[in-house]
Order: C-alpha cells, then sequence, then structure tokens
C-alpha cells in the first residue's frame, strides 16, 4: 500500500493540506506498522465539496446501477481478503484466525445484505392521491471505530451507496490501515468521483469539522457514549440528522433450568472474544445466587483456556488490546473491582505471565459482584467479565434493566417461551436467546445511551434516506 499519508478526495488520492502525522501502533508488539496524514478542516472542506457535487448526478442513479456498482464492489473485496485481514491484525491486534474468519468477512456480509435490500427496497408508496418517495438524504459524515473496522464501515458505506447518498468516511486513526484498502477496492470497483471520499484524522479536528459543517446531512457514527454525545451536540447547529451507535454493559441472563455447563463456558468466550472490544459483548452474567459457586468455578476452568498471545500463533484465542490508553484503562477498572471486593476468580491486573510486550489483558472474571460495582456499571471494553446473582425471573430483568446503556441482551433457558418472555421485558435494542448468533438483515442498534437508529439490512437504508410526500400526484386528468 502506498497511500499512508494521502486522502482520497473526489476519485483520487491526495495529499494532506497540513504536515501532521501520526505513527500507528502495532499492539501486539509496540511497534510503528505505519504513518499516516492526519487531515484538518480544509480537507474536510475538500472532501465535502466532492461529495456534494457527486451527489447532484449520483443522486439520480437507478436502483439497477446501484445494484450493478454493488455487485462490483463485492467482487474486488473478495478478492481483497488476504490483504483486509492482515491490515485488522496488524493496526488492532485481532488474532489472525480471527481477522481472517470473522472481521475481514464482516464487510462482504454488509454489502450483500445491502445488496439483497437494494432488490426489494420500496422507495414509493401511494397513499390515496399522494406519492410518497424515499429520497437519498444528502452527503453523508461517516466516523467509525476501531475494534470492528471493516464491521462498522461497511454497514455504513454500503447503505449509503445502496440509497444514492454521498460520503466522508473518518474511519479511527488508531486503526485506519483497512480503511485506505476499502477506499482502493471502492476506486477499483469504478465508484464514481466524489461518490466516497476519505480523511484520515483525530475525533477533535476532523471529527468536529465533520460534524459542525453546514455541507454535511447526516452524520453516522460508531464509538464511545461520551464522543457520541460530542458529535450531536456539534450536529445540532446544523440541526443535521444524528445517527449513533454506542456502547454497551449487555445483560447474559441464564435462567435456572439452563444446561450451566455449556451456557456458562458460551457466557465466557462470548465476552472475550475479539479481546472483550465489542459494544454488545455479554458482559454481565447473571445468574441464580444459588449456583453462584458452580458457575464461578466453571468460568474459571473455561477462562484458564482463553490463551492471550501473539495474533499470528496458532493457539492464540485473543491478541492484545488495541492501545496503551486503552490497556491502561482497563487496568484501572480491575483495580476498580478488587477495591470494591468483588471476588476475583481469575485473570487480574498486568499482562499475563510470559508476555512483557504488547497490550495484553488477563482473561479476567469476578464473581459476586453487585450491579451498584464500578465494573457493573462501566464499559471495560476489554475481556472482563462480571457474574452478578438474582434471587427470580423478575429481579433478573430488573438488574438487566438497571443501567444507563440498552444496546444488547441474551437470555438463555430450556423452556424457550420463559425466554421470549424474559426477552421481551429487557430494554435494549437487540436480545439473543439461547446462544443465538448475529443476523446481519436484521436492525442492529440500541436503546437509551446505547444510541439512536438502526444499522445492517434494509433498517439501515432509513437513516440515509428523507421522505417527501407529493400531494395529488396520483390525481386522475381531467
Amino acid at each position: 500500500m502506498s497511500h499512508y499519508t494521502e486522502f482520497f478526495i473526489n476519485g483520487q488520492w491526495v495529499k494532506p493540506k497540513g504536515e501532521q502525522t501520526l505513527d500507528v501502533i502495532n499492539p501486539a508488539n509496540e511497534e510503528v506498522a505505519a504513518t499516516i496524514a492526519l487531515g484538518n478542516k480544509e480537507d474536510v472542506d475538500l472532501a465535502v465539496e466532492a461529495a456534494r457535487k457527486a451527489f447532484e448526478t449520483y443522486s439520480q442513479t437507478s436502483r439497477e446501477e446501484r445494484i450493478a456498482l454493488l455487485e462490483k464492489v463485492l467482487a474486488v473485496m473478495t478478492k481483497r481478503q488476504p490483504d483486509l485481514a492482515k491490515a485488522i491484525s496488524i493496526e488492532m491486534g485481532a488474532p489472525a484466525k480471527l481477522a481472517k474468519a470473522a472481521q475481514a468477512p464482516s464487510g462482504i456480509g454488509h454489502f450483500s445484505a445491502a445488496l439483497d435490500a437494494l432488490k426489494e427496497f420500496k422507495f414509493e408508496e401511494e397513499i390515496g392521491t399522494t406519492l410518497v418517495v424515499k429520497e437519498p438524504i444528502g452527503v453523508c459524515g461517516l466516523i467509525t471505530p476501531w475494534n470492528w473496522p471493516m464491521n462498522q464501515m461497511a454497514c455504513k458505506v454500503a447503505p449509503a451507496l445502496a440509497t444514492g447518498c454521498t460520503m466522508v468516511l473518518k474511519p479511527s486513526e488508531v486503526a485506519p490501515l483497512s480503511a485506505l484498502i476499502l477506499a482502493e477496492i471502492l476506486e477499483e470497483a469504478g465508484v464514481p468521483a466524489g461518490v466516497f471520499n476519505l480523511v484520515n484524522g483525530d475525533g477533535p479536528t476532523v471529527g468536529a469539522a465533520m460534524s459542525s459543517h453546514p455541507g454535511i446531512d447526516m452524520m453516522s457514527f460508531t464509538g464511545s457514549t461520551g464522543a457520541g454525545r460530542q458529535v450531536m451536540k456539534s450536529g445540532a447547529d446544523t440541526i443535521k440528522r444524528v445517527a449513533l451507535e454506542l456502547g454497551g454493559k449487555s445483560a447474559n441472563i441464564l435462567l435456572d433450568d439452563v444446561n450451566f455447563e455449556k451456557m456458562v463456558g458460551h457466557a465466557v468466550m462470548s465476552c472475550m472474544n475479539n479481546s472483550g472490544q465489542s459494544c454488545n459483548a455479554p458482559t454481565r452474567l447473571l445468574v441464580p445466587n444459588s449456583r453462584m459457586e458452580e458457575v464461578a468455578e466453571i468460568a474459571k476452568t473455561v477462562a484458564a483456556k482463553v490463551k492471550a498471545g501473539d495474533p499470528d500463533a496458532e493457539d492464540t484465542v485473543i491478541g492484545p488490546v488495541v492501545s496503551k490508553a486503552q490497556w491502561s484503562k482497563i487496568q484501572g477498572l480491575i483495580q476498580d473491582g478488587i477495591a470494591e471486593n468483588a471476588k476475583l476468580i481469575v485473570g487480574g491486573p498486568d499482562r499475563p505471565e510470559g508476555l512483557t510486550k504488547g497490550y495484553y489483558v488477563k482473561p479476567t472474571i469476578f464473581s459476586h459482584v453487585t450491579n451498584d460495582m464500578t465494573i457493573a456499571r462501566e464499559e471495560v471494553f476489554g475481556p472482563v467479565l462480571v457474574i452478578i446473582g438474582y434471587e427470580n425471573d423478575d429481579e433478573a430483568v430488573r438488574i438487566a434493566n438497571d443501567t444507563n446503556y440498552g444496546l444488547s441482551g441474551y437470555v438463555s433457558s430450556a423452556n424457550l417461551d420463559r425466554a421470549r418472555n424474559v426477552a421481551r421485558r429487557i430494554r435494549t435494542g437487540m436480545v439473543h436467546l439461547n446462544g443465538a448468533p448475529l443476523d446481519n438483515k436484521a436492525p442492529f442498534g440500541g436503546y437509551k445511551e446505547s444510541g439512536n437508529g438502526r444499522e445492517w439490512g434494509h433498517y439501515g437504508f432509513e437513516d440515509f434516506l428523507e421522505v417527501k410526500s407529493i400531494y395529488g400526484y396520483n390525481v386522475k386528468q381531467a
């Protein structure tokens, strides 16, 4: 790749207007993997100008033209899978196996889902003599995080392309390498000049310039709840639409009739996956008080098999967390758990034994946690699981809902109707029953401080569309 210090604007790789750069650190070895350019307001202005000009023609393209374009993108993206997987592993530390099996292919999943949705989506509806049309909203600002970089970029870029919008993307400056490859993919696929633009930079500079920009009609942001608040505030003056997918502290309720050996093991591995760096991770495990000791023992045994280490090693289960700042934050929260007298059953502070370099965190589990403890309230975003006891189904629901977040939830029971009933009472945007996986054609998003709007599949189109009523459209001519 030769574009580390360039941006993709108006169909061209261009030099930034400023001279500021940033080293991208490989979290597995703490070494510099690349040096990227950081943009400024002037770069954003140029990208927005290109996007606004391109919108005039791209917004008028037909469904068939956009279907053909998405098909070309998918073909090129499939070809570039090895490059994407390698970049993701280097930039954010995902084990090579995870990068190849899930991280990189997530882009194909979302573009395929958007393609399927585009073929069937109803852009027009007749209500009496009125024609209601859904039209592209305009220029979209897209800000994406580092934890599932390809996943989060694809589930914004794909619906924007499908609905006829143009866009400016700011990926995380911590993990920007896969974004540069995505720009190459879109360029090779023949996305028209100005439809997709990429500017690297940090949140306070490029992110803020995008969020407040009068030429951007809609912001789609995925990241922390605190940063999401700033995007919403910055967008307020221009009354732009702001779609947010933010943090979570998801409860995983095991009802008293489950196979605890199986479901506790599943709970531990689900929490630890991607080094715990998933907004929808089931980080609060709720179990009957009477089974607390048994659950703790099972969890301890399973966690012992979660090997943290070199992302390229065959036996590695989790890699490092993404950065020194993230590592330090997690260490502080683990210390909080100890100070609050939660029972540390495995893991704890510092790096795993034998690892002296890299931002590795011990797979850590606390039992006998109460829901008022810091580790039960704050999103750790690391491989840290807390086990909380409850007396009955009603208390389990109350604890699950006693959080500022509302992204996801998990309920397991041998009685599916019982699990369904509990799921309906949980105030979250998603609930998994008995370990059911995600579905990238179904909506993804949360309640409360976990955000607003929905992504994925045809639900992911709605934030990129405006609704227009044309009255008298179907009046018969005299």
